[in-house]
């Protein structure tokens, strides 16, 4: 599923719950998620595993789960939309990379409209499988080099700021900070999720001003969502940079070897073959 789509689905969840409905009667209004109600956080992470997490230290905190599950909908709403806008910004240097990948064929074709057979040159002659190997060598490392530079460039998976998410909700039960931790990290573990860090100068900060951490924690889990969406539109706009690296040390020279190479030796041999 897609954040939005996760969003959807907590919020829709949150304004039943808000209404009185259940928790485990709540999913069974949801088309589609009638079976997560038998077995609930566990199930929920073919959703989400960050709202599983949520689900869990709500429930161990005593937290009321329809403003929790409310606020973590924000969350995945935010990151939602810095992996649309990451994905308008890469739609650009992605199609420019798949169509500099032709630049060969290209060459190939245009030695055959100048009248040379530079296909039989290319499968027929030693220098021409020479060439062939080449620029298919460079042409498949280029294609593995600019996909690991787009998957390089793409949005984080898991949500910015979610274990302050995580806390904000523990500390919503009105537990203690140290029970609240235990809770977070409890479900950080049951549910295979990063520790993002970053709690600890916050809940200082709570202490040293006598504030709720509760609210501290949300807007430092905001900050990190914010970080990570102008990171994500950072790497989009260095992404249509650094694909030019393995357009000239790859696609350029395989350009050489499978359509201007095959072009000379073609004119060579004629030229010989015409004596």
């Amino acid at each position: 599923m897609t954040f939005d789509e996760t969003a959807r689905v907590v919020q829709r969840l949150s304004v039943l719950l808000s209404a009185g409905v259940s928790p485990t009667s709540a999913w069974g209004y949801l088309d589609g998620y009638e079976h997560l109600a038998a077995d609930l956080p566990g199930s929920l992470r073919e959703i989400d595993p960050g709202l599983a997490a949520a689900w869990r230290v709500a429930t161990s905190a005593g937290a009321p789960l329809a403003p929790s599950l409310q606020a973590f909908a924000v969350g995945l709403r935010a990151l939602g939309d810095a992996q649309r806008e990451a994905q308008v910004a890469l739609a650009g240097p992605v199609a420019t990379a798949r169509l500099v990948l032709l630049l060969p064929l290209v060459g190939i074709l245009f030695g055959m409209v100048l009248g040379f057979n530079t296909l039989g040159t290319l499968f027929t002659t030693v220098p021409g499988l020479l060439c062939l190997g080449a620029g298919v060598g460079l042409l498949l490392a280029a294609r593995r080099w600019n996909r690991r530079l787009v998957a390089a460039a793409q949005p984080p998976d898991a949500l910015p700021g979610l274990e302050l998410e995580l806390l904000a909700i523990a500390v919503a039960g009105g537990g203690s900070l140290d029970r609240a931790r235990e809770a977070v990290a409890a479900a950080l573990g049951e549910f295979a999720l990063p520790s993002t860090g970053g709690a600890d100068e916050v809940l200082d900060l709570s202490r040293r001003a006598g504030v709720p951490a509760a609210a501290l924690l949300r807007a430092e889990a905001d900050e990190a969502r914010r970080d990570a969406r102008a990171a994500a539109q950072k790497a989009a706009a260095v992404l249509g940079v650094r694909l030019m690296i393995p357009l000239g040390v790859c696609v350029l020279p395989a350009f050489m070897a499978l359509g201007v190479a095959p072009l000379l030796i073609a004119v060579i041999t004629s030229t010989v073959a015409g004596f």
